[in-house]
Parts: structure tokens; C-alpha cells; sequence
């Protein structure tokens, strides 16, 4: 987009203010039409700086003080979909109007920055979609915010000095680097003056020594270097409004035109061969003094590399290993930073703060920071789960532990995957996509578990699957809502979210768990009450006997009682489930997709068809390879995890029932969760809600019927009859939900009542006694 410079006439910006207000007078109410009309001249609109929330300050009005759509003047993508806001809307369309949901919901127009993420956010509204909050194209550097670009410099810009060097980060960075880095450096530098040839370097490692203790407000410099490139910033512009041809005869003659100024850059001196190599010098510092820093500075990137906060630490010594130390020892200095420079210059090497809390965000090649650093434990945790099959270096207990923890960077990797060939495909694919990889994830851990129980002639794990499946179900209906809602209900006070498409999720809800626990249902009522012992006071009839430990049991009852009766009613509630998650997507995806009212459009009011170029991170291909590898992984690790668990079920005090709904249950669903959170602080809780009640639906709509299935082809006794407890808290927490969704409002009080009732559950499950078969 070109910049033009100019100034505007005091009596051109009131009529440019007259006839943008007019125009907002007349604009065509959204719910009538689809698009917004385009303007008649590219001059009515004002040249603006970045708009998206996570670029920078928005200087256009808020959405909630119209109902109307709001666009700039930018080649951008945008997604229009109804979100909670605080005022309300005006509505006359003519399928909706007269509903009440509507009333109390505004448009938000969503920026997208290309076809590929307009489609993405499209998806994450569609029911049955995989939420997913993370780009899968490459966002350009310059549309960043000042915060962002900062973690991705490579630390040789040398900026004003904004704030006070003593910080808490870098006084952590003394202690866990700097005094033994610095150490390293005092201990090589006799040892290079003893050689002789080495005084040179013997000078470079007593700076280095005396830099790294504390390198922070300092410079390394080559010597001779003397030229700053200032880095220019494009002036803010405003667009002149068109003139008309009336206005030209009362034009001033004379006028001075805006007259481009042109900042010379002085060029860089031609770069000069360095003779350093040749020098015996060179020979002893590589011999003796690099190998030994090499593996120091490897050490300590690598540390702080994971520990991921600290990567300008990792980024420094990067820097030193591979630029500083391989210079000639007479071209590097070191200047302390002037407090007073007002202006950017590049240096070798510079860094400001060791610890930046920001680094969350940073990504490698649209991969997250801590999916990136856990891949080593998924090798770490294969290498050992089959080579030490005695557990002669590992217990069974830590290996359980890193291969439940191995899950969930694959989860997340599978995740990403999904959206990514989503993003870049038809609906078709991205509907079967999700359908086909959505819950692999669960679906591998519970068929290894059912399988290795049946090898192992025991009851238990199939009782760990179940209440592996509630663990899900509570969690994702009353953990993953409840904390988005506290998060985003501290940020923004009061959320809003469109209440009729949460009654869908709530309805669609109340069938899978009645589905799911009709044969259950069924059992009691026409099972056998059995009890462990009964006992009465000898020659007194009178009294009732007192028995124990009674449940009923359909496994001692008579067999026609399972093969004629429980066994087709759990296969026709398998196939009813996903028929009505069929006729789910059917509703909200195509005979009332205004639900959604999801519109994609581009600055301008049209549809967005290719705008802006972008780079996705993960093509179609290499998505669906990361998918098929991850799912690989992820049986693997599945397998490990249920293999190793055995010590933890006989031998650990905490029940059997606990271990399944929390552990076995949530961790897998951890990259959910922060999907959830980060839609509730961007204040989008309506997605937050989706992302629990989309996975809550696919448990007892999808998994369970093909477990079902799964069992039908191979027998590994799994029944679809679940314990008392699993059954009244999943019934509880689906109705109290479902009040807590009526307003179409929350706020973090609610949420905490959410998650009050779910820890109330998990003490329930921690205290109660293990599983008969357990």
C-alpha cells in the first residue's frame, strides 16, 4: 500500500467529517444485506495504522457501539460472526428477529490477515471443528507488534534505552549463567597467555570474562565499524479527499506540494579478507581455548533454550560462539551503551534483558516454543520405554509419568495438523479431517488400555477407561468453561456469548449422556442386587439383616439377560449417537447456519478471495505427514503409558477412579484448554465454551460408539454399564451447565462456580474406594 504525504485544509476535514457521518447514517443495516457497499471513491476513506488487537492500540471505534460493520481501508482479510459485546444490537431480520438470543448480541468484525486464516477462523465456528487459536500462516515481521518483534531479534540492534538494566531477570541470569560462563573465560585466559602465540586471545577471553558476569547495557563492536544504519519508521499519513472538478477554479495558485525527503544511508565499506586464520594464534585458540568454550556455550543455550524464558540467553551465546569467537581478538571491542543515544545502530552483539516473560508466544515455524522443547522427551520417553523393558535405569512409574507427558505435544502437533489442512481445504476434507483425527488422541490410549487389560485377564482397566470417558466429560463441561470464564472474567468483567448456539451444544449434551447412560439405567433395573455379606443376630428374626458393599451385577445374572437385551440396546444406542451428531452438523452447518452468521469479507465490505500473499507454515502434505508420525507417536506413547500403569493401580493409596479422570483424562486435553484461554482473554468466550462442549459431544457421540465398535469386531469385554458415580455426576454437572448457559452472559463468579463443582466432584472420586475389579 503506497503512503502519500500531505496535509489536509482545516475546511477539507470538516467536509470529510460531514460526509463520513453522513454515510454512517445511511449505512444498510447488516443482518439485511451480507456486504457493506463499496465506497464510490478510494479517497473517502483515512490511511490507518494496525487495527488487530494482538498489533497494537485499535484507533477505530469499538464494535460495540454499533451494530453496523466497520472496515478499513486495507487489503487484509475480515470475519464478521456474532460476539458478546456491551451494548446491544438493533436486528430485523427475518428468520431471527423476533428471538431473543439475537437481541442481546453485536457483530464483531475478526481481522484476518489472508485467505488462509479467514478460513481457519471460520472453521473454529463451525460445529464438529477443532478450535484451534494459533496462525498457520506466516504473519510478516512488520505487522507484529513492538513486543513481538522483540523476541524474534537477533540481539544486534542496538536501541534507546527505555528502562533500568537492573532488573529481577537479570539478576537471575548471574546466578543460574553468568558467574560460571564468566569462570570458564578467567581459566582459559592464563592458559592462552602460557602458550605464548595465544596473548591475543588471552586479552579477548579477560574481556569476555568481565562482559558475560554482566553483559547487559554493553556493546560488542568491530573495530573500524563506525557506520550507524538508522532504521526508518513510514510517517503517519492521511489520504487526501478526491477534489472536485468545481473546486479546482477556487484553488490557490500558488501551493507548495509535499516534497519527499530522502535519508542518505552511508554505505557499508567493502568487506576486507581477514589474514586472522593464517596465524599460528588462530591454530592454538582453536586448538585449546574454542573446543572448551564451544561446550560451555553449547551447555548453556541449551538450557536456557528450554527453559524457554531466558532465550535471549541462548540467543547471546549462539551469537558469541558462532560470530564473536571466530573474529580476530584485535577487531572486537566492547563499549558500556550510552544512556543518552537516540537512535537504532547494529552492532555483533547486544542485549537488554536476560528473562522476557513474552516468550510464551515465540514459535518456530508456527510451532509453540514448549511443543517445540518436549519433543525431545517423546524420544527420550520411546528410547527408554522399549530398551529397558526390566526397568533397570527407569522405574514403571517414571515412565508412565513422561509418556503421559509425551501426549501432549503430540496432541498439540495433531492439532495443528488438523487446522492446517482445514485452512487450506473444502469443507468436505476439513469436516473429514476432523472427524477422522479429532479424537485419535483418546481413542489410541483407550484401545491400548482395553487391549492390554484383556491380555492381562482384569477388569481394572476397563474401569480406568470409563472413568477415563467421565474425566473427559466432567473436564471438558465444567473445568475448561469454568476456568476461561475466570480468566476472561478478570480481564473483561462480563463476557456475552450467543446463547442460542450454546443450547445447541446443550441439547446436543443431554442426549449423548443419556445415551451414553441408558444401559446403565437398564442394568439396575433389571440386574441382580448383589452384596458381599450379609449378617443377623442369631434367634432374632425380627431384626433386618445388615449387608454390605452391595452394586448390582449383570455379569452373575442370567447370560440371556447381557446377549438379548443389554448387548442390542448398547448397539442401537451406538448408532443413534452419531445419527444425531450427523443431524447436529446438518442443523448448525447448513439448514441454520445463522446461528453462526459466520460472513468473511475483506476491508473493502466484498468477499476476501486471495487477499494479500501469505506463506502457510505447513503445507497440506507436510500436515498430513506430521498427522500420520504424530499418531504413530502417540500409540506408541499410549502404549507405554498403559503398560507402566499397572504399579500405579495395585500398589498406589489414591483410587483407581481418581487417576483415570484427572490424569488419564485431562492431560491429553491440555492444548485445549489453552486454546480456551486464549479465546477468553481476547474476550471471544463464545469459542472458550465450544472448546469444551465440541470435545464433551465427541466423547459420547464418537469415542464411546467406536469403542463399541471396536469391541464388536475384537471382544476385549468391554460393556457399556458404568458405575453409580460416574453416572450421577455426569447427569449433575450437564444440568447445571446447561443453567449456567441460559443468559447468554457469564462472568468470572460463574466460572468459579464451575470449577468449585468440579474439585468437589475430583475430592469425591479421590476418597472413594477403588473398583471391585481393581
Amino acid at each position: 500500500m503506497s503512503y502519500k504525504k500531505s496535509s489536509l485544509m482545516p475546511v477539507d476535514v470538516e467536509n470529510l467529517r460531514r460526509r463520513s457521518s453522513a454515510d454512517s447514517e445511511h449505512s444498510v443495516d447488516p443482518e439485511q444485506h451480507h456486504h457493506v457497499p463499496r465506497r464510490q471513491s478510494q479517497t473517502d476513506w483515512l490511511c490507518v495504522g494496525p487495527h488487530h488487537p494482538e498489533l497494537g492500540a485499535v484507533e477505530t471505534p469499538s464494535p460495540d457501539a454499533s451494530a453496523h460493520y466497520f472496515c478499513h481501508f486495507t487489503p487484509k482479510c475480515f470475519l464478521t460472526v456474532p460476539r458478546g459485546g456491551h451494548g446491544t444490537s438493533r436486528s430485523t431480520s427475518s428468520r431471527c428477529g423476533e428471538e431473543g438470543w439475537h437481541e442481546s448480541t453485536t457483530k464483531t468484525t475478526i481481522r484476518a490477515e489472508n485467505e488462509v486464516e479467514a478460513q481457519r477462523e471460520a472453521n473454529n465456528y463451525k460445529f464438529g471443528f477443532r478450535k484451534w487459536k494459533g496462525n498457520v500462516t506466516e504473519k510478516p515481521i512488520e505487522d507484529r507488534s513492538d513486543i513481538i518483534k522483540g523476541l524474534y531479534s537477533d540481539l544486534s540492534i542496538v536501541k534507546p534505552q527505555e528502562g533500568p538494566v537492573v532488573t529481577f531477570g537479570n539478576i537471575v541470569y548471574v546466578i543460574l549463567f553468568g558467574w560460571w560462563i564468566s569462570l570458564i573465560y578467567f581459566i582459559i585466559c592464563p592458559v592462552m597467555f602460557l602458550t605464548i602465540f595465544g596473548a591475543p586471545y588471552g586479552k579477548l577471553c579477560f574481556k569476555m570474562a568481565w562482559y558475560f558476569i554482566w553483559p547487559f547495557g554493553k556493546s560488542i563492536e568491530k573495530a573500524g565499524d563506525v557506520v550507524k544504519r538508522s532504521v526508518a519508521k513510514p510517517p503517519k499519513c492521511e489520504v487526501i479527499p478526491e477534489e472536485r472538478d468545481s473546486d479546482k477554479d477556487s484553488r490557490p495558485l500558488l501551493m507548495s506540494s509535499p516534497i519527499p525527503v530522502e535519508i542518505p544511508v552511508p554505505e557499508l565499506p567493502a568487506r576486507i579478507t581477514s589474514k586472522h586464520w593464517c596465524r599460528i594464534s588462530t591454530f592454538v585458540w582453536l586448538l585449546l581455548g574454542y573446543p572448551v568454550l564451544a561446550v560451555v556455550h553449547s551447555l548453556a543455550c541449551v538450557l536456557s533454550w528450554l527453559l524457554v524464558f531466558p532465550i535471549p540467553v541462548a540467543k547471546m551465546n549462539a551469537r558469541t560462539l558462532t560470530i564473536v569467537l571466530l573474529m580476530a581478538p584485535e577487531d572486537i571491542q566492547i563499549h558500556r551503551l550510552e544512556k543518552t543515544l537516540e537512535y537504532e545502530t547494529r552492532v555483533i552483539l547486544c542485549c537488554y534483558q536476560a528473562f522476557n516473560v513474552y516468550y510464551y508466544k515465540y514459535t518456530v515455524q508456527g510451532i509453540n516454543i514448549f511443543a517445540l522443547n518436549m519433543l525431545p522427551l517423546v524420544l527420550f520417553t520411546l528410547i527408554i520405554g522399549y530398551t529397558d523393558r526390566e526397568h533397570n535405569v527407569c522405574s514403571a512409574e517414571a515412565k508412565f509419568t513422561t509418556a503421559i507427558a509425551s501426549i501432549i505435544p503430540l496432541s498439540y502437533y495433531i492439532g495443528m495438523g488438523i487446522a492446517s489442512i482445514s485452512a487450506q481445504s473444502n469443507f468436505a476434507v476439513g469436516a473429514v479431517v476432523n472427524a477422522t483425527f479429532g479424537s485419535i488422541t483418546e481413542m489410541t490410549f483407550y484401545i491400548t488400555a482395553l487391549l492390554q487389560g484383556h491380555n492381562a485377564k482384569t477388569k481394572c482397566y476397563e474401569e480406568v477407561v470409563k472413568s477415563a470417558l467421565t474425566g473427559t466429560l466432567l473436564g471438558c463441561i465444567l473445568f475448561v468453561p469454568g476456568i476461561c470464564m475466570i480468566i476472561g472474567g478478570i480481564k473483561h468483567q462480563e463476557q456475552r456469548f450467543n446463547s442460542r448456539s450454546a443450547g445447541v451444544s446443550s441439547a446436543l449434551l443431554f442426549i449423548s449422556v443419556g445415551g451414553v447412560f441408558a444401559p446403565t439405567l437398564f442394568s439396575k433395573t433389571f440386574g441382580n442386587l448383589m452384596c458381599e455379606s450379609c449378617t443377623n443376630i442369631p434367634g432374632n428374626a425380627s431384626l433386618a439383616f445388615v449387608c454390605k458393599n452391595c452394586h448390582y451385577d449383570t455379569s452373575s445374572a442370567d447370560p440371556l439377560l447381557i446377549l438379548s437385551h443389554i448387548e442390542p440396546l448398547v448397539y442401537t444406542i451406538s448408532v443413534l449417537l452419531p445419527s444425531a451428531y450427523l443431524i447436529g452438523l446438518i442443523f448448525t452447518l447448513k439448514t441454520h447456519s445463522h446461528i453462526y452468521d459466520i460472513h468473511i469479507s475483506d476491508g473493502q465490505g466484498g468477499h476476501a478471495h486471495g487477499a494479500g500473499h501469505h506463506v502457510v507454515h505447513w503445507s497440506r502434505w507436510r500436515a498430513l505427514g506430521v498427522l500420520i508420525v504424530s499418531t504413530i507417536l502417540m500409540a506408541c506413547c499410549a502404549d507405554l503409558s498403559t503398560e507402566n500403569i499397572e504399579p500405579i493401580l495395585t500398589h498406589s493409596r489414591v483410587s483407581q477412579y481418581f487417576i483415570g479422570v484427572t490424569v488419564l483424562a485431562m492431560v491429553p486435553e491440555l492444548p485445549e484448554i489453552v486454546n480456551g484461554i486464549q479465546f477468553a482473554l481476547q474476550n471471544n468466550i463464545s469459542l472458550s465454551l465450544e472448546v469444551g462442549s465440541c470435545i464433551a459431544v465427541q466423547v459420547c457421540m464418537i469415542q464411546i460408539p467406536l469403542l463399541v465398535l471396536f469391541n464388536a469386531f475384537y471382544d476385549v469385554g468391554f460393556v457399556l454399564v458404568f458405575s453409580d458415580i460416574h453416572l450421577w455426576a455426569s447427569i449433575f454437572s450437564v444440568i447445571l451447565v446447561n443453567y449456567i448457559f441460559m443468559d447468554g452472559k457469564c462472568d468470572y463468579f460463574q466460572g468459579t462456580a464451575l470449577v468449585v463443582v468440579y474439585l468437589i466432584l475430583l475430592a469425591l472420586y479421590f476418597f472413594a474406594p477403588s473398583p471391585r475389579s481393581c
